[in-house]
């Protein structure tokens, strides 16, 4: 009894390794393609095409930090009479309205109980700059939360690659705040290393990017052929890119278009948060997955996009959170009597080597990014090794939250955003 239990799992580890191997292997490629790209990279030459913009930004109650981010956009080296500021209100009772019109910016109003999130202020304000500004003829809009900042190329980059004949474009997102505190700081690390080990060599394979909520360049063109922004799942933003890559759009990546966010700060909000993003990416695995599956083996074009968009919305802390969820119930068997004459120590060892595997990855993960990126990280140095320690510890929070997501019924909640820094301060 005793060698059956303990060689079930050390099979199971040993047959989940090498299926993690073969699902996640392209993420080594990347990691690959991502140090060559990086080493061989030459910035966009300038082009002499201009595009004139709408900067849409979804503000609900940043009366805070609304302000700022207004500008650093108006700080743009960029022609000022090609960029356009509008403002939704999103069912706003502080004075956000009020600062952002002060600051310059086109505002409206909104106030819908029943339809509630990101994606339905979106389309209310596409929808009222078609309707009120189609006279000015906007080539594209830039869409950012309101906590956002923006390098002063930021507007002047994306427009390369843009020109490039993208129409969507994600960019470069930095931290506000990476050195608060253990928390923010593991949200900041993971979006770095999205931004140079996954979008970086998607651009460099010709395959798609993915938009990361905030920070992106969308065609009004193509807008307009949507019917506006019809994504409303509770991750907007990863809908968007896995309904555009179906359609045959490739999204482009602009790393030289830096901008500067901020990452919560208390663990409930992060829970709250994360708990919305793993709802989400179920939802957008449901109503998609099916889809790219099948286009994967059945077109000829773009597989690796489809593959890998349906790798990440299965969500891999799901399959590695599987793993440490059959070894840790079977240590707890053990540990409290339910499973008799089998020896503790080998089970620990085995629950152990479990975890210490999956820590391991993310500690590289991490060190690989903390490394590569560490003058863009704005924090003491004690700091980015710290928070490069706790990192995986902050990733494996995810595995209670996604099976916690799994059964309950999730609703958006607005983050409140409190660091009121100007684009020099961050920096």
């Amino acid at each position: 009894m005793d060698l059956s239990i303990i060689d079930f799992i050390h099979y199971f580890n040993l047959s989940f390794f090498v299926l993690f191997a073969l699902l996640y292997s392209y993420h080594l490629v990347y990691m690959l393609v991502a140090f060559k790209a990086k080493k061989t990279y030459k910035p966009l030459v300038e082009d002499v095409h201009l595009h004139k913009y709408a900067v849409i930004i979804a503000a609900r109650n940043e009366e805070v930090v609304i302000g700022q981010l207004i500008n650093s956009i108006k700080k743009q080296k960029y022609p000022k009479e090609l960029i356009d500021i509008f403002v939704v209100a999103d069912n706003c009772s502080d004075k956000t309205a009020q600062l952002a019109r002060q600051a310059g910016a086109v505002v409206r109003e909104r106030f819908n109980k029943i339809q509630i999130g990101k994606g339905y202020a979106l389309d209310f304000m596409i929808k009222v700059i078609e309707r009120e500004y189609s006279a000015n003829e906007y080539d594209a809009y830039l869409v950012f939360d309101a906590d956002n900042l923006l390098s002063e190329n930021y507007i002047a980059e994306m427009n390369k690659t843009f020109n490039q004949g993208y129409r969507i474009v994600t960019s470069y997102r930095n931290s506000k705040n990476f050195g608060q505190n253990w928390i923010s700081a593991g949200y900041a690390l993971w979006f770095l290393h999205e931004a140079e080990y996954l979008n970086l060599p998607r651009m460099a394979l010709n395959s798609s990017c993915a938009v990361s909520g905030t920070g992106f360049l969308v065609d009004a063109g193509l807008m307009k052929e949507n019917g506006g922004w019809t994504y409303h799942l509770l991750t907007e933003d990863i809908e968007f890119s896995v309904a555009q890559i179906l359609k045959g759009e490739k999204i482009g990546y602009c790393r030289d278009a830096i901008f500067f966010d901020e990452q919560p700060i208390t663990f409930e909000q992060s829970w709250h948060q994360r708990m919305r993003w793993a709802k989400g990416f179920y939802q957008v695995f449901a109503k998609y997955g099916g889809k790219l599956i099948s286009k994967f083996f059945l077109e000829k074009r773009n597989k690796l996009s489809y593959y890998d968009m349906a790798m990440t919305i299965m969500l891999i802390v799901v399959v590695t959170g599987f793993s440490i969820l059959i070894n840790g119930l079977s240590y707890l068997a053990v540990l409290f009597g339910f499973i008799e004459s089998i020896d503790i120590d080998t089970m620990t060892q085995q629950f152990l080597q479990s975890l210490g595997w999956s820590y391991g990855i993310l500690f590289v993960t991490g060190l690989i990014t903390t490394i590569t990126e560490w003058k863009k990280i704005h924090s003491p140095g004690w700091k980015k090794i710290a928070y490069l320690i706790t990192f995986p510890i902050f990733m494996f929070t995810y595995i209670p939250i996604s099976i916690v997501a799994l059964f309950k019924d999730v609703e958006w909640k607005p983050i409140p955003h409190t660091v009121a820094k100007s684009i020099d301060e961050v920096r």
